[in-house]
């Protein structure tokens, strides 16, 4: 297994063998069968997807996960460093998904996704970049709040995707974990969900609270920078979409990368919000992802603009 050092961005977490069924009529009720004739089969996960889309965009990124051959392939083809946590006769996860022009189901078998973080973490201890990306739900946050503080002593800036995972709303530790990190990225429904509210602008006001810095994600309306001293949204380009499976991921890996060239809010959700966007031009989280290196900022961040201790 080999140690992931000297990169930009590290992220850690799950990664998938994704099967994605597109153009579907309608998804499926009890006892139905629906036929398609779009079909793909490929990887994915929070993880690699964001690894992937910052790669793509001119980082040095390496990634800690438990991996399929087809998955660690891929990421050496992109030059990204890989440390597979995945043991021999391990099976790798799957996930299945099912998308008509406007829904998404999925159906996953979780494999070696099950035995995943107690190795997580003790990789971690081996941890070398300028930034930590966490992907996954955790068993239990207080573990890692020492993963962060650490980070946090070694001037290693961190985000997290915790996704939609109702049982976190029982761990008493989930906020002082939240308040941890650098960037918390959430769509709108989590927003709500993890604020315990069905009102934006009070989940907004939480979270203004509670996080340094909340990336909301909100699909076609772009994204929004949420924070005690900024509060400000992008629009995303218009594309032409065929599946939406990573396309949060995406965005992602297109903000950090943005943010670790010191590029300022705006740029940053600008940057996520074209990656994402891209990444819906094709089925599977993948191969819509653009190819485009980012430039450095030409300026220093002044005020506001410096309301979260970004990557650096």
């Amino acid at each position: 297994m080999a140690r992931v050092r000297g990169v930009d961005l590290l992220t850690v977490g799950e990664a998938f063998e994704d099967l994605v069924f597109v153009d579907l009529p309608k998804l499926p009720g009890p006892g139905e069968e629906v036929r398609t004739r779009t079909f793909l089969q490929t990887v994915g996960g929070g993880a690699l997807i964001t690894a992937v889309a910052a790669a793509r965009a001119g980082t040095r990124c390496g990634i800690v996960s438990g991996l399929s051959p087809a998955g660690a392939a891929l990421l050496l083809r992109e030059r990204i460093a890989v440390t597979d946590l995945r043991r021999p006769g391990e099976r790798p996860a799957i996930s299945a998904a099912l998308s008509t022009a406007g829904n998404r189901s999925f159906v996953t078998f979780n494999g070696v996704n099950d035995l995943l973080e107690p190795r997580l973490f003790r990789a971690m201890a081996h941890a070398r970049a300028r930034h930590v990306h966490l992907a996954f739900c955790p068993a239990r946050c207080t573990r890692w709040k020492p993963v962060l503080n650490r980070l946090n002593r070694s001037g290693i800036t961190s985000s997290w995707d915790f996704g939609w995972n109702e049982q976190l709303l029982d761990d008493p530790e989930f906020l002082p974990l939240v308040g941890l990190l650098d960037y918390l990225f959430m769509n709108e429904q989590e927003v709500l969900l993890y604020s315990r509210t069905t009102h934006v602008k009070r989940a907004l006001d939480y979270w203004k609270a509670h996080a340094r810095v909340t990336i909301v994600k909100l699909g076609p309306a772009g994204s929004r920078w949420v924070s005690a001293d900024l509060d400000v949204s992008q629009r995303p380009p218009r594309v032409r979409a065929v599946d939406t499976t990573g396309a949060g991921d995406a965005f992602n890996g297109g903000f950090l990368a943005a943010r670790l060239l010191d590029l300022s809010p705006v740029e940053s959700l600008r940057a996520g919000n074209r990656v994402g966007a891209l990444s819906t031009r094709s089925a599977g989280g993948i191969d819509g992802l653009p190819r485009r290196t980012l430039k450095p900022a030409t300026r220093r961040r002044t005020g506001p603009e410096r309301a979260a201790r970004g990557p650096k």
